[in-house]
């Protein structure tokens, strides 16, 4: 294998590894638990806050999909910068909304996606080359 197709496999690997890892956490927020649950079990604390409640349920429904949209289009390279700048959205929202509740909290969750996330955003686009954009834009340079 080339340099090329090496570091191409790599960048399809790490995208793909962080799109099944939030595609996970939406689908199981948005089917198994659907929105008002994922609310009651991991929201409901936040109601002791200054933050209006309206914000924290919208923030539930916003967490929850798009994990679950922007980890698809991230598994199938798909508007792929779009997805990871509301995916690091995302990451600060969960570690502003921890760090609120509990100001020493569990990071072994949002550091390996934040390290994955800031990867595939310092990274130049034209190396991956393995991505349904380059179908849509006629396999031009994103």
């Amino acid at each position: 294998m080339n340099d090329k197709t090496t570091r191409a496999a790599a960048l399809l690997f790490t995208r793909g590894l962080l799109g099944i890892i939030f595609f996970m956490q939406g689908y199981g927020k948005v089917f198994t638990y659907t929105a008002p649950k994922v609310y009651n079990m991991f929201f409901k604390d936040f109601e002791k806050t200054f933050l209006p409640k309206w914000l924290i349920y919208s923030t539930a429904y916003y967490t929850s999909y798009v994990e679950l949209i922007c980890g698809f289009l991230l598994i199938i390279g798909l508007f792929r910068k779009y997805a990871l700048y509301l995916l690091a959205i995302d990451l600060f929202v969960v570690s502003f909304g921890h760090g609120l509740i509990e100001p020493i909290w569990d990071l072994q969750h949002v550091i390996p996606r934040a390290i994955l996330l800031i990867t595939l955003l310092l990274v130049p686009q034209q190396w991956d080359v393995w991505h349904t954009d380059s179908l849509i834009a006629g396999n031009k340079k994103l």
